[in-house]
């Protein structure tokens, strides 16, 4: 059984993407299985997350040639005509946590994802490895530590980056916030994954080397989180109401191709109520904002849910924490039952004391 890739995307940007897939990480982690952590995004927030500024500029500054310890240094040698992809040297988090550091030069890597993907419909064998690179380093990530899941952090856009980069996953799950800006951006997001699906799937039997295992390109969509990491306190409870009430709609319409019914039995009022935003079989999490926990944890290098009274969490804020755990650990667990990943049945030691 391959190793799944799930790919955290939106291409509206600010909505605490970046947030949700590093508390994830932590959260398989402790639940006990194996995780690679992979920045596709060419501002690589969420390394920054993992990794202090110290770290950051030894990685980045280094000039040793075949340290292949960021995604862009892994696809170089394709990209300069002078190999295949280079291995990945991950960074070590925890015994079990691994990192696949971001650069801000991958950047320099879109035009050539860009033009070649029209080269793979001429069937030229170079096109179909640059394109599928990241897949590529990613499997090689995974099957070097073992790894139970991959999760994929993706910059906020449609460009050939993120093209290539969700060709490589398995799964996907939509950040989104509620407001005018995320829902807009949905509308997008659907029918543009769809495409490419379809345009890869038309190019893999043109691949002319029979030795170049590629990506199926499954991109199947999970579901969706709210998060309301950004919420303004002078906007009314009823504007993000009224968001959040267009959600279950747009995401079914768009992204999984489920428009309403036209069943003419029923009604309107039956038809609400199936998409009632509490009740959508689509939304897997509604994460509200943590206030002052957020920035602690972001100081302490560490998820919310592991914040101690050393770092700050004291009184009110240590049942916070707890509520925190709880939601992340409700979410992982939505996630893997809907894409095959089998979770240890024990509980993990901060669970335990958690519940202390």
């Amino acid at each position: 059984m391959t190793t799944p890739i799930i790919a955290f995307f939106n291409n509206k940007g600010g909505v605490g993407k970046t947030s949700l897939v590093y508390h994830l990480a932590w959260m398989y982690f402790d639940l006990g299985l194996q995780v690679v952590a992979a920045d596709l995004d060419p501002q690589a927030n969420l390394t920054a997350a993992f990794l202090d500024e110290d770290r950051l500029e030894e990685v980045w500054e280094s000039s040793n040639s075949n340290n292949y310890n960021t995604v862009f240094r892994c696809v170089r040698p394709l990209l300069s005509g002078i190999g295949d992809i280079a291995t990945p040297n991950l960074e070590k988090i925890e015994d079990g946590l691994s990192l696949l550091i971001g650069d801000l030069q991958l950047s320099g890597f879109e035009d050539e994802l860009s033009s070649q993907w029209s080269d793979c419909l001429d069937r030229k064998e170079r096109a179909f490895r640059v394109i599928s690179a990241f897949w590529r380093v990613l499997s090689q990530a995974a099957s070097s530590t073992s790894a139970d899941v991959v999760l994929v952090d993706l910059g906020p856009n449609l460009g050939a980056i993120n093209r290539a980069a969700l060709i490589a996953s398995d799964y996907i799950i939509v950040p989104l916030s509620p407001d005018l800006f995320s829902l807009q951006g949905l509308k997008n997001l659907g029918p543009t994954v769809k495409r490419w699906r379809e345009e890869w799937r038309e190019r893999i039997p043109k691949n002319p080397a029979l030795d170049l295992a590629l990506p199926q390109g499954k991109m199947q969509p999970v579901g969706y989180v709210i998060l309301q990491h950004g919420v303004r306190f002078d906007r009314p409870v009823k504007a993000f109401q009224r968001w959040i009430e267009k959600i279950p709609g747009i995401y079914r319409e768009k992204v999984i191709e489920n428009p309403k019914s036209d069943n003419e039995e029923l009604t309107q009022k039956q038809d609400e109520v199936a998409l009632a935003p509490s009740s959508d079989p689509n939304r897997l999490a509604l994460l509200k904002h943590y206030q002052s926990l957020m920035p602690m944890a972001q100081e302490s290098r560490k998820p919310i849910f592991h914040l101690k009274p050393a770092d700050g969490a004291i009184g009110a804020h240590i049942d916070a924490v707890r509520l925190v755990y709880w939601d992340f650990k409700d979410l992982a667990q939505k996630i893997a039952n809907r894409t095959e990943l089998l979770l240890p049945s024990s509980q993990s030691s901060l669970e335990l004391e958690l519940k202390k």
